[in-house]
């Protein structure tokens, strides 16, 4: 059986690396030319408040996802386009926050633009949230591609919970289907993997830490 590490990282003692320096990086400083919506950090999400956790609107991942992120954004930046990303790392406090919400079956506040086909008893157990996310390891990407400011279209919003949001629905085609495809193509060579049931979720295949759940708030 797979044996989960969940790890708590704190703000160092003098003297000590800090967790940021040893594990997690800010993707900013690794490419500032990735463009940056942090979600979670602010109210434009489905839960319609800040998640605990995210106490400012900066992607963190692993020094490995961010640089063959990087790769990724001169693969796009080649087409005219850019990244643009959602959520990177993922504290552990954060996703029990979801938890804790899709506990409480009466707060429905965003329904109607994230899941108004789904009902919520029903998020988890059809995959669209998880009570441990690849996303608390570091190496997942939540993302999109852009051209001259302007997301692309794929069909479906990001966070939609939808099997219209499956990468591969039959029901998306033409110019959505086309980027969808092209998103995952820059991807992929840059060495991620996709989940089938999120176009936009990407997770690095030769990720560093594969067992290890972090805690570190994004500062």
């Amino acid at each position: 059986m797979l044996r989960f590490i969940y790890v708590v990282l704190l703000l160092s003692t003098p003297g000590c690396m800090t967790a940021q320096e040893s594990a997690l990086v800010q993707l900013s400083g690794i490419d500032s030319s990735i463009e940056q919506e942090v979600r979670y950090a602010g109210v434009n999400n489905f839960m319609g408040r800040p998640i605990r956790g995210y106490e400012a609107p900066e992607v963190m991942l692993s020094r490995e996802a961010a640089e063959a992120l990087s790769m990724a954004q001169q693969a796009a930046q080649e087409q005219g386009l850019s990244l643009l990303v959602f959520d990177g790392y993922r504290p552990q406090r954060a996703v029990d926050h979801f938890v804790q919400w899709g506990a409480d079956l009466t707060d429905t506040l965003n329904q109607d633009i994230y899941y108004p086909n789904v009902p919520k008893a029903e998020l988890f157990q059809r995959g669209y949230i998880a009570e441990r996310s690849g996303h608390s390891r570091g190496s997942t990407v939540d993302l999109t591609l852009t051209r001259n400011g302007q997301q692309l279209d794929m069909g479906t919003p990001f966070d939609f919970f939808d099997e219209r949001s499956h990468t591969e629905n039959p029901g998306i085609t033409g110019e959505a289907m086309t980027n969808r495809l092209l998103l995952r193509e820059i991807m992929r060579a840059a060495g991620f993997r996709n989940y089938v049931n999120e176009w936009w979720h990407y997770t690095l295949i030769d990720e560093p830490y594969p067992d290890t759940y972090f805690d570190l708030p994004i500062e």
